[in-house]
């Protein structure tokens, strides 16, 4: 590899975090910006065509994304709708590749039923990373996002399965039907058995580690080992690594303090820089993409690309509306159970089906040739329809999706002041037992304490049970005062501010080396975190 191609590809990652930086500063979708810059800059005179690897995106970007956000995934509101995340993950996706792969077999001239097909299955699922962002800065219900969050946890496995038997139908492998649902089936069902198998060993040896980078090492290489043991196996790699997250990730309160603080600051800059370049990598393949189809006409292939965004749009929407609603009206018992928005729900879960990455990674592993040596029927075509579908949900969808929560009128007002009720109680519970406790060690202590000892202890639990409930209030007081917890805290960030001052400038003065700089303002910033928490 030359200096120069390295030095490109160090630029894209580089390139990718300034965007998504200037993005968020600016209070802008991250995701749809860095799209629009890829696009700008594959016009760069002398910018080189990045064309996507699919086994670069599946085996190295796809298992610590899925990971991740199994990770942060709440077992116990997945289980509560499987069946909303399953009707989507499941059902959706098997609708749409049928929806589209049928539309686009009628609508383009010579294009096999089971290439046709390829397509609908790699459209089928959406990518919900720019969907879940939007939603969660503007407050939707905690049942949808974790509705969209589960839906796309599980849809990869599902589409990449009706993919891989597509393909091998359009290349005259000879699959039926019959086959596909077989292998769908074993797919589904080894990939959770391996997860479940990997997930209690590896917790069992984090939380014997006693070492919190070790313990975080474990959780960086599992997802790649549930992918590839997976993928060898021909289970569902998919279905292996989310598996294991949701079950890592549920068992995470039994890991030391230090290990979950690192933990969740990795998981944060890794999935950050992840996302920030696969978005950017999704504009930068258009130079790839439009090689492809030059021998083609421009008219038709802006219509070919209208038509299938629509009909991945409205496939969607067809889909949802009965299935959030059929249920309800037959079961009385999801009625009782299940909380409803109205059609403003299922609405703004419709609209949200952007699609990204993984669907072009998809088309760019079509092969070549066909099991005959003849090229794999209008390939290029496929990846070209794939491109400006991903693009135009991107962009269409994830653009207006903001606007469309606010005109609904959306939110989660209710849902924010229950959650708040339920940590002051929480709050104050664990502080009368942790009072009482410290009562129960200073009677046990052999010998007398030091009565200011216990005295801070108590004031740090009853600051804790106190700042909860002045939450409730917004941490103001009644005629808009500062509330006491509110002062301290204040007051408190300015004094650490003023002790880190004074060891930077011991540090600079060479009175105090860096070694024990980093010690001590590691334990500042340790309590600032918690400071700005509250």
């Amino acid at each position: 590899m030359g200096a120069t191609h390295a030095l490109w590809l160090l630029a894209v990652p580089v390139a990718a975090v300034a965007v998504a930086g200037l993005s968020r500063r600016s209070g802008l979708s991250a995701p749809l910006v860095l799209v629009i810059a890829g696009l700008l800059f594959s016009f760069v005179p002398g910018m080189p065509e990045f064309e996507l690897d699919p086994e670069f995106v599946l085996y190295v970007f796809l298992p610590p994304l899925l990971f991740s956000a199994a990770w942060q995934s709440s077992y116990y509101d997945l289980r509560e709708n499987v069946r909303p995340i399953a009707l989507l993950s499941i059902g959706l996706v098997l609708f749409t590749t049928f929806a589209v792969g049928y539309a686009a077999y009628l609508l383009v001239p010579g294009l096999p039923l089971a290439a046709a097909f390829v397509l609908g299955a790699i459209v089928a699922p959406p990518d919900a990373v720019a969907a879940v962002s939007v939603a969660q800065r503007l407050g939707l219900p905690r049942r949808t996002v974790t509705i969209l969050v589960g839906e796309s946890l599980f849809n990869d496995a599902t589409a990449l399965t009706a993919f891989r038997v597509a393909v091998a139908a359009a290349a005259g492998a000879g699959f039926t039907l019959l086959d596909g649902t077989g292998r769908f089936l074993f797919a589904a069902v080894a990939g959770a058995a391996i997860g479940l198998v990997l997930g209690p060993p590896l917790h069992w040896l984090r939380t014997r580690l006693n070492d919190p980078l070790v313990e975080n090492g474990v959780a960086v290489l599992a997802p790649f080992a549930a992918y590839l043991i997976a993928e060898a196996l021909h289970a569902s790699g998919v279905i292996a690594v989310v598996v294991s997250g949701l079950y890592l990730g549920h068992r995470f309160t039994e890991s030391a303090a230090v290990t979950r603080l690192i933990g969740h600051s990795f998981w944060k800059v890794v999935i950050f820089v992840l996302e920030s370049v696969v978005f950017l990598i999704i504009g930068l393949q258009l130079p790839a993409v439009l090689d492809g189809v030059s021998g083609h006409g421009w008219a038709s292939l802006a219509w070919y690309a209208l038509v299938i965004f629509v009909v991945t749009v409205a496939a969607r929407f067809v889909w949802v509306f009965p299935a959030a609603y059929l249920p309800r009206l037959f079961s009385a018992r999801i009625r009782d159970r299940e909380a409803w928005n109205g059609w403003q729900g299922p609405v703004v879960v419709s609209w949200a089906g952007m699609r990204g990455v993984v669907s072009l990674a998809a088309a760019f592993a079509i092969p070549i040739l066909t099991s005959s040596r003849e090229p794999f029927p209008g390939r290029d075509l496929i990846l070209f329809l794939t491109f400006t579908t991903v693009l135009a949900t991107l962009l269409v969808q994830g653009m207006t999706f903001p606007a469309l929560i606010r005109l609904l009128g959306i939110g989660s007002a209710r849902e924010e002041y229950t959650d708040r009720v339920a940590e002051a109680g929480a709050q104050h519970a664990a502080a009368q037992a942790a009072l009482e406790r410290l009562e129960e060690l200073v009677a046990a202590e052999p010998g007398p304490i030091d009565e200011t000892v216990a005295e801070r202890l108590r004031q740090l639990a009853e600051y804790r049970q106190l700042r909860a409930w002045e939450r409730l209030g917004g941490g103001t007081g009644p005629e808009g005062e500062e509330v006491p917890t509110n002062t301290y805290r204040r007051l408190r960030q300015e004094m650490l501010a003023a002790e880190r001052q004074v060891f930077i400038r011991l540090r600079d003065e060479r009175r105090l080396g860096d070694e024990v700089l980093n010690r001590v303002l590691h334990d500042l910033d340790l309590e600032e975190a918690a400071l700005d928490r509250d």
